[in-house]
C-alpha cells in the first residue's frame, strides 16, 4: 500500500475516513467500516470496529507537537502503570510498536473501554479515585521523564503569556488590562515555593534542601490533566468481563509536575464543598502513599497557569478548523476581558488560606 501526504492546509485536511481505515491495514487490522470520531481536539481520536467483532481506538497524534521519543515516552509510562496492574487504559502492541507511521501521520491503536463520568459529588467514588491516584504516582516517582517537559511557571504562564502578546492575540481594548492582570498573576505565582526537579536532581541535592528553610517539594510522572472526562466510571454491577471503579484514559498530557496537579481538578464547587471533595481524594490517596500537604498552597497557583497556557492553547490551534466550530467564542474583547476577571479573582484566591484536609 502506497504512503501518501498530508494535502495543502492544515495537516489534518488529509485525515480522511479512508486514510484511518487504511493506516489500520497497514499493521493487519480490518475494519468492517464502521467509524465514530471521539471527542478530542489536540489529535484526532476514532472508534472503530473490526471484521473479527472487536472495537478498538485510533489516535493519530496532532503533527509537530510531540517528538517520537516524547510519544513513546508516554507509551512507556502507560505501560509500566498496567503492568502494575493499575487500569490505565494504554496502547496496543502491534507487530513490536504501539507506535505506527502512515500517510504522514503518527498513530497508535488502544483497545476501545466504555464508562461514564464518575460521580464526584459521591466521597466512596472519590476516595476510590484517590486510591488509584496514589498507585499512579507511586510507579510515576520511580524515576523521572527524559525527554517530556514538566509543568512549571515558565511553560504554563510566562512562555504562553508572552506569545500571545507578541502575536497580538488579545484584542487592543483589553490588552493593557489582560497584561497587568497576567503579570501580577505571575509575579505572584514567582513567590510560591514551586520547585520543579527531578527525582535525579532531589537525589544530588539532599543536602543543599536540608539548608532551606522550606524544603523543595518533589516532582514525579504524572497524567497530567486528570479532569473529570479523563476518568471512565464503570458501575458497580458492570458485568463480570468489565472490572468496576475508575479507568484512566488519555496521558497526552503527561509531564512532570507536583501530585496535587492530578487532584485538583477533580474539585468543585465552593469552599466547603472543594473541602470535603479534597478529603475524600486524600483519604483514599493516602492508603497507599503519602501526600505532603504543602502542595496544597499550589492549587490555585496551578489553576491560574491552566487559564493562561489554555488561551494560549485555542489562540495557537485556531488554524485546525474543529476549533473554530468548537469554541467560536474564543477571541472576542468580551472572552478576554471575561479572562481579566477571572485572573483578577485567581490573584484574590491564591493570597487567601489554602485548603486544609
Amino acid at each position: 500500500m502506497q504512503e501518501q501526504s498530508p494535502s495543502e492546509g492544515h495537516p489534518y485536511h488529509a485525515l480522511t475516513p479512508d486514510l484511518v481505515q487504511d493506516a489500520l491495514v497497514s499493521i493487519g487490522l480490518y475494519g468492517d467500516g464502521r467509524q465514530m470520531a471521539l471527542s478530542s481536539y489536540e489529535n484526532r481520536v476514532y472508534q472503530l470496529h473490526l471484521d473479527d467483532g472487536s472495537t478498538v481506538v485510533a489516535k493519530f497524534y496532532r503533527p509537530g507537537r510531540w517528538s517520537e521519543a516524547q510519544i513513546l515516552e508516554e507509551h512507556a509510562f502507560s505501560a509500566e502503570l498496567m503492568d502494575a496492574e493499575i487500569p490505565v487504559v494504554g496502547p496496543l502492541r502491534i507487530q513490536g510498536r504501539t507506535l505506527h507511521h502512515f500517510g504522514g501521520f503518527a498513530f497508535s491503536v488502544s483497545p476501545s473501554r466504555g464508562g461514564r463520568s464518575p460521580e464526584l459529588d459521591d466521597p466512596d467514588v472519590l476516595e476510590w479515585v484517590g486510591r488509584f491516584l496514589a498507585r499512579i504516582h507511586t510507579v510515576g516517582a520511580a524515576r523521572p521523564f527524559a525527554v517530556r517537559p514538566a509543568l512549571d511557571l515558565q511553560s504554563f504562564g510566562v512562555e504562553p503569556r508572552e506569545w500571545l502578546l507578541s502575536h497580538d492575540k488579545v484584542p487592543l481594548d483589553v490588552q493593557s488590562a489582560w497584561e497587568k492582570a497576567s503579570s501580577d498573576a505571575l509575579n505572584l505565582i514567582a513567590t510560591f515555593p514551586l520547585y520543579i526537579r527531578t527525582t535525579v536532581q532531589n537525589d544530588l541535592e539532599d543536602a543543599a534542601e536540608d539548608a532551606q528553610p522550606f524544603h523543595a517539594l518533589r516532582s514525579l510522572r504524572l497524567h497530567g490533566d486528570c479532569h473529570p472526562g479523563n476518568i471512565l466510571w464503570t458501575p458497580l454491577d458492570a458485568p463480570a468481563a468489565s472490572l468496576p471503579g475508575p479507568h484512566f484514559v488519555d496521558l497526552d498530557d503527561a509531564r512532570m509536575g507536583m501530585a496535587v496537579q492530578d487532584l485538583w481538578m477533580l474539585l468543585s464547587g465552593d469552599r466547603q464543598q472543594r473541602t470535603r471533595q479534597l478529603g475524600a481524594l486524600v483519604d483514599g490517596y493516602e492508603q497507599f502513599r503519602s501526600f505532603d500537604r504543602r502542595e496544597l498552597a499550589l492549587i490555585e497557583p496551578l489553576r491560574t497557569l491552566r487559564l493562561i497556557h489554555y488561551s494560549a492553547w485555542l489562540a495557537r490551534r485556531w488554524d485546525d478548523p474543529i476549533f473554530a466550530i468548537n469554541f467560536p467564542w474564543f477571541g472576542s474583547s468580551d472572552y478576554w476581558q471575561g479572562q481579566v476577571l477571572m485572573l483578577q479573582e485567581q490573584i484574590e484566591a491564591m493570597q487567601e488560606e489554602p485548603l486544609v484536609v
